[in-house]
C-alpha cells in the first residue's frame, strides 16, 4: 500500500465548520461488508442495527483547552501556544506547539492573559513535538490547572478557520467524556445524544469504556510512500479489565462487537491475547494499521469522514476493505456528506 493510494479531491465546501444542529442528526452513510451494499441513513438510525448483548467500545477521553495565545517579552508579538502533554505538574513543564515558531529561542519568556496573570519560559527548543515550556507559578496545582482553563480555548483542528465559540465547548466533546487528557475529540462518538445511549441501553446494548489520550500524533502527515516508513506518535492508553469482560463475552457469544471511532479501535488492536480477546492495558500505543491488516476483536465501525493520506482513512480502509470504502467515499463526496470532524458518520458492519 502506497500513500497515493488514499488520495482524493476533496471539494472545501465539504468540510464541516459547524456541528449538526442535534448530535444525532448527522447523516450515516451505512457501508456493509459481505454485501458491498451502501445505504443512507440519519445517525439517530443506529439503534436498528443493535442487539441486546451487543457491544459499543467508547472512548471516554475528555478535550481540554488546549489552545492558549500569549504575547513575547519585549516585542509583544502574538504567540500561539497548543499544549500537547503534561510532562511533570509539580515542575509546571508541558510540551507544547508554537505558532509562529522561528520566533521562539530558548529562554524567551511569554505572558498570558489581560494582566499577564501567567508567565512561561521556554527551557527547550529541540523536542520532536515542538517547544519544552516551564509556566512560572506559586500557586497550588488546583489553582494553576483552573488558570490554564481559563485562558485556553477549545483545540478545534485548524481546518476550521472560524474562532471556537460557546457552544464548541459542550460540542467538541462527547457525553461520555470522562478522563481529561485529549488535544482532540474522539470524533466519531460526538453524534451520540443522552436520550440515544439510554435508547441502546434499554434494548440491552452494552457499552465498554476505554481511554486513549488523542495527540496530535493522530492527525501528523504522512510524508513517505511506503506506509510501512511512517512512524506515529505514541499515545497514552487505559482499557480495564471490566472492559474486557464485557468485550470478550460478546465476541464468544458471536455479538456485534462496534469500535466507536477510530481511536477506539486502536487501542483494542493494541492489547490482543494470542487466543484473539481484550487484555487490559495500561501504556502507550503507536499502532499505526493500514491494509492489509487482520483484526481481532471488532467486527463493527464507527467512523466520521476522514481527510485525504490521513492514517485514519488508512485504517478505515483496513477494517472496510480499500475497493469498497474507495467506492464508499467517492458516493459520499457525490452525496455532499460533511467531511472531518464536525461532519458526518459512517457506520461499517
Amino acid at each position: 500500500m502506497k500513500l497515493s493510494m488514499f488520495k482524493f479531491n476533496l471539494p472545501k465546501e465539504l468540510l464541516a465548520e459547524h456541528p449538526a444542529k442535534n448530535r444525532e442528526d448527522s447523516r450515516m452513510m451505512v457501508v456493509d461488508r459481505a454485501t458491498g451494499k451502501i445505504t443512507h441513513k440519519k445517525f439517530k438510525d443506529i439503534i436498528n442495527y443493535f442487539d441486546d448483548g451487543d457491544v459499543l467500545i467508547l472512548n471516554d477521553t475528555k478535550v481540554f483547552p488546549a489552545r492558549m495565545y500569549g504575547n513575547k517579552e519585549k516585542t509583544g508579538a502574538k504567540i500561539e501556544v497548543f499544549l500537547l502533554r503534561e510532562l511533570n505538574a509539580e515542575s509546571r513543564l508541558w510540551d507544547v506547539l508554537v505558532d509562529p515558531a522561528r520566533k521562539i529561542r530558548i529562554g524567551n519568556k511569554l505572558y498570558f492573559g489581560e494582566d499577564d496573570s501567567l508567565v512561561a519560559e521556554v527551557i527547550d527548543n529541540t523536542t520532536s513535538r515542538g517547544r519544552t515550556l516551564r509556566f512560572l507559578y506559586d500557586g497550588s496545582y488546583e489553582e494553576f490547572r483552573k488558570i490554564l482553563y481559563d485562558l485556553g480555548e477549545t483545540p478545534l483542528p485548524k481546518y476550521i478557520k472560524r474562532a471556537a465559540e460557546p457552544e464548541d465547548t459542550e460540542r467538541y466533546q462527547t457525553v461520555f467524556a470522562k478522563n481529561e487528557g485529549a488535544v482532540a475529540a474522539p470524533t466519531a462518538g460526538l453524534h451520540f445524544s443522552r436520550e440515544l445511549l439510554k435508547r441502546l441501553e434499554i434494548k440491552g446494548v452494552q457499552f465498554a469504556p476505554l481511554t486513549l489520550h488523542i495527540g496530535l500524533g493522530t492527525f501528523r502527515t504522512v510524508e513517505v510512500e511506503d506506509l510501512t516508513k511512517h512512524k506515529t506518535e505514541s499515545e497514552e492508553v487505559l482499557i480495564s479489565s471490566d472492559t474486557c469482560k464485557i468485550v470478550n463475552a460478546a465476541k464468544d457469544k458471536k455479538k456485534r462487537v462496534c469500535a466507536v471511532g477510530t481511536t477506539a479501535m486502536r487501542a483494542i488492536e493494541t492489547s490482543v491475547s494470542t487466543t484473539g480477546h481484550l487484555n487490559p492495558y495500561v501504556g502507550w500505543t503507536n499502532k499505526f494499521i493500514f491494509p492489509p491488516y487482520d483484526f481481532s476483536i471488532a467486527n463493527c465501525m464507527i467512523t466520521n469522514f476522514h481527510m485525504p493520506e490521513s492514517t485514519l482513512l488508512m485504517m478505515v480502509s483496513a477494517f472496510g476493505g480499500y475497493d469498497l470504502v474507495t467506492k464508499a467515499y467517492k458516493e459520499a463526496i457525490k452525496e455532499k456528506y460533511r467531511f472531518y470532524s464536525y461532519g458526518d458518520v459512517m457506520l461499517i458492519i
